[in-house]
């Protein structure tokens, strides 16, 4: 392992706490997952189906983003 890889791993662990943090004392931060415009929801009697593809779209361009910023430093 280099150097560079335990920072990783630091990073990603830090990062890992802090959304566990988000979600476990601010449940209603993930109410917006899966009902954004753009999703797909099909819901009958016995079935569900669920296809959010505008989140992970969101999801991904966010991820994107910072993973630059940290690949820039």
């Amino acid at each position: 392992m280099t150097p560079q890889t335990g920072k990783i791993l630091i990073i990603l662990g830090i990062s890992i706490v802090v959304i566990g943090m988000l979600v476990y004392f601010f449940p209603n931060v993930t109410k917006w997952f899966g009902r954004l415009p753009g999703d797909i929801r099909i819901e009958r009697a016995n079935f569900k189906f669920y296809f959010p593809i505008t989140t992970m779209i969101l999801i991904s361009l966010l991820l994107t983003l910072i993973l630059n910023i940290f690949k820039r430093m």
